[in-house]
């Protein structure tokens, strides 16, 4: 196995300075190991390590990254290192670790230190004599810390090793902080034998979160990794006999296990490090990642509500997409990535609808939500980037697949979807009144239009709907949308700055279109010798009562 993993080392051989001041050999605590051991599994498959952090404050995973990284530049030979923090006495403190880590090492396994000063350790050969130094060179090995907020970081180097801490806290700097981050990534080469790790608490909705967001989503190499508050064994305190628990603490012990001392700890961490405040405490201290993104917005949907249905959200029984062959036919294709999530299967005299919310605005997603019109629980959702071909010929069929299901999509930017699927045939969809402008006569238009009186009239409808039936909602994605969707300065729903919100706007366009769809099922008639066969029965029934 590459020697950049090495827990044997860190245990045995660095040493770590303690709150109160002692120092102390370098033991791997609980979260510490569990994160050693993703990185551990990513060298085993032949990878670069690569993983991006969402955690509660003070778990030690900084104390381990430059653990690792110190390991591999004092042991490997030509290997660069940098470790860029938010803050100078946050840099201060890392340069510190490192340097305590070489201070402490057994004197065999030293290697030769040039210099250790600028925050930076180079490990080679002090000696000013060429000769010397070409027969003993060193390792040629280096440790940069660095604050972020600098011009040009990491840029002119080849990096194996990268620490990026507290990333959503990074200032913007002359480049932007996405751009420095984008830099330093390409100065690192993608093989075995490299290490990245971006490691945060949660800032609100930025950078950081979209990158979060990519890894969860397996967008990109990053393995994302969670850490919970009581993770940490020493957020605990031991209550006061008699101590009474509120009904919100109680439903959180028993959704996340907690024991009373660990309840305890978490009162006295609202009231003392979080002045009282549960959305702070969320935010430094979450108990999953959705509470450590909450922002300070004024949510339209109710983010606890949310939060709980998005942990208890089913998976989708199956995925994938609708192929279309010749002569309007179609076939279901399974794919673990396809766009279409399906969670209930059409019931044959069920009946559905679908909403449809079209690209538009600045939005390249064009999304659909089908809910069963009896029950109202959704059943399937769409979401993709499309050309409007594709999305119509992807409505017709999840429509036709789901008994004909009552279409609505949104007309504001284009007309195409609609006008296309009546072209094709489509034989149910939603249509609403509009007067004509030249005649003055009344006239019916398929598709729905949002404007300053239908579209309040629709968030306010979907709010009401998930507020007294969360169960109905399946997918996490829409959930996740309804997270970051706010209401603006003007008290205008809306998603926040960089967000989605055409999820959400299906899902309301879908349940206020529900009208125009029956909601019984119609059950299946009798074949005609069935009913006979059972006419004859009665009839004998009725001779044997004689």
């Amino acid at each position: 196995m590459d020697p950049l993993i090495a827990r044997d080392y860190i245990e045995h051989c660095l040493k770590i300075r303690t709150k109160s001041g002692a120092v102390i050999p370098f033991r791997l605590n609980a979260a510490q190991r569990k994160l050693y051991d993703v990185a551990k599994r990513q060298q085993q498959r032949g990878r670069g390590v690569r993983i991006i952090i969402l955690k509660a404050r003070q778990l030690g995973f900084s104390t381990l990254t430059e653990g690792l990284i110190f390991h591999a530049c004092a042991t490997r030979p030509n290997t660069n290192a940098l470790i860029v923090t938010h803050r100078e006495d946050a840099t201060a403190n890392l340069f510190r670790m490192s340097k305590l880590f070489y201070d402490e090492l057994p004197e065999p396994i030293k290697p030769m230190l040039r210099t250790s000063n600028a925050q930076e350790l180079v490990f080679e050969n002090p000696t000013r004599s060429a000769r010397e130094k070409a027969e003993r060179p060193g390792l040629r090995s280096r440790l940069r810390c660095a604050t972020a907020g600098g011009k040009g970081i990491g840029r002119s180097d080849t990096l194996q090793c990268v620490h990026l801490s507290e990333y959503a806290f990074w200032p913007e700097g002359s480049d932007g902080k996405a751009a420095t981050l984008t830099g330093i990534l390409q100065a690192v080469p993608s093989m075995p034998g490299t290490m990245v790790v971006i490691e945060s608490t949660a800032n609100g909705y930025e950078d950081f979160k979209d990158r979060w967001d990519a890894a969860v989503a397996g967008e990109n190499d990053f393995e994302a990794v969670f850490f919970a508050w009581f993770e940490n064994p020493e957020y605990v305190m031991e209550p006061v006999p008699g101590t009474e628990w509120t009904p919100d603490e109680l439903e959180m012990q028993a959704r996340c296990g907690l024991t009373d001392a660990q309840l305890q700890w978490r009162r006295w961490c609202i009231a003392n490090n979080c002045g009282g405040s549960l959305d702070m405490f969320r935010q430094e201290y979450p108990s999953n990642p959705d509470e450590a993104f909450l922002h300070s917005g004024t949510g339209v949907f109710d983010n606890e509500q949310v939060i709980l249905r998005r942990e208890t959200a089913p998976e989708p029984v199956k995925r994938g997409r609708f192929v279309w062959e010749e002569d309007m036919r179609y076939a279901w294709e399974d794919d673990p990535l396809g766009e279409i999530r399906i969670w209930k299967e059409p019931e044959e005299g069920r009946p559905y609808v679908l909403g449809g919310d079209t690209a538009g605005e600045g939005s390249d997603w064009f999304t659909a939500h089908v809910i069963d019109n009896v029950t109202g629980e959704q059943v399937a959702s769409l979401r993709r980037q499309y050309s409007e071909p594709e999305y119509v010929r992807a409505v017709f069929a999840l429509g036709r697949y789901y008994n004909d299901a009552l279409v609505g999509i949104e007309t504001n930017f284009s007309t195409y979807p609609v006008m296309k699927l009546d072209e094709l045939g489509y034989p149910n969809q939603y249509s609403r009144e509009r007067e004509d402008t030249y005649t003055r006569q009344v006239r019916k238009s398929y598709g729905f239009r949002t404007d300053r009186n239908s579209r309040p009239r629709a968030i306010a409808g979907l709010v009401e709907i998930f507020s007294a039936h969360p169960q109905w909602f399946r997918d996490r994605e829409l959930l996740g949308e309804m997270l970051s969707f706010v209401y603006n300065e003007d008290h205008r729903p809306e998603a926040l700055a960089g967000k989605h919100d055409d999820l959400v706007m299906a899902a309301a366009i879908c349940y206020a279109v529900r009208h125009q769809q029956r909601t019984s099922v119609i059950e299946r008639p009798e074949p005609k010798h069935e009913k006979l066969i059972d006419k004859l029965e009665r009839r004998q029934r009725r001779r044997r009562r004689r």
